[in-house]
C-alpha cells in the first residue's frame, strides 16, 4: 500500500509542477522515476515514452501508466494515472472557473506569454535529454534525420514516423550483424 501512495504522490508531483505537457515532463519523470525512486532505467522509460506517443492518449499519462503498472501491476497503473491527472484536473477546474473574468486583463495574458516561452524551453531541454539518448550511433543518427527531414517535408501521421523508424532500426542493426 505505501508503493501506491508513493506513485501517487510522485506522479502527483510531476503533474502539479511540470507545465507545458509531455515533453516539459520528461525532466522531472527521469529524476523521480528513474534517479530518485528507480522504478524505471533510463532506456525503460525513454521506451515507454516512445510508445506512449504511439498509443492513444496524452504522453504523459501514458507513461505514468506504463510506470506504475511495471512497479505494481493493474492498481499500480491505474494510482500513477490518477497521481498525474489528479493536479491538472483541479488546476483547470480552478482557472476555468476565473479565466472569464480575467483573461482579458493585460497581466494575465503577458503572464500566459512567459509561461509560452518557459515550456518552450523546458521542452528544448528534454529533446536535448532525448537526443543525448537516442542518438548515439550512426544508424541512430540515420534514422533522426530520416524522421526530421519526413516530419518536415511531409504530413504523415507520427504513428507512421515511429513504426518506419522502429523497422529500420531493426533492418540496421540485422545487417550490422551479418557484416561482422
Amino acid at each position: 500500500m505505501k508503493e501506491l501512495w508513493n506513485l501517487f504522490f510522485a506522479f502527483a508531483r510531476i503533474g502539479g509542477l511540470t507545465f507545458g505537457g509531455g515533453y516539459a515532463m520528461l525532466p522531472m519523470l527521469q529524476k523521480e522515476v528513474v534517479e530518485k525512486n528507480g522504478w524505471a532505467t533510463e532506456e525503460e522509460l525513454m521506451d515507454y515514452y516512445a510508445i506512449g506517443q504511439c498509443t492513444p492518449g496524452v504522453i504523459a499519462v501514458n507513461t505514468a501508466t506504463f510506470v506504475g503498472q511495471k512497479t505494481r501491476g493493474i492498481a499500480g497503473g491505474i494510482i500513477a494515472t490518477l497521481g498525474v491527472v489528479f493536479p491538472s484536473l483541479v488546476i483547470i477546474s480552478i482557472i476555468a472557473a476565473f479565466i472569464g473574468n480575467f483573461a482579458h486583463l493585460p497581466a494575465v495574458q503577458n503572464a500566459f506569454a512567459g509561461v509560452r516561452v518557459c515550456v518552450c524551453v523546458l521542452i528544448f531541454n528534454a529533446v536535448t535529454k532525448l537526443w543525448k539518448k537516442s542518438v548515439a550511433d550512426k544508424a541512430g543518427l540515420v534514422i533522426f534525420l530520416a524522421v526530421f527531414a519526413g516530419s518536415v517535408l511531409l504530413d504523415l501521421s507520427p504513428v507512421l514516423y515511429v513504426l518506419l523508424a522502429g523497422v529500420a532500426g531493426v533492418v540496421i542493426k540485422q545487417l550490422e550483424v551479418r557484416t561482422k
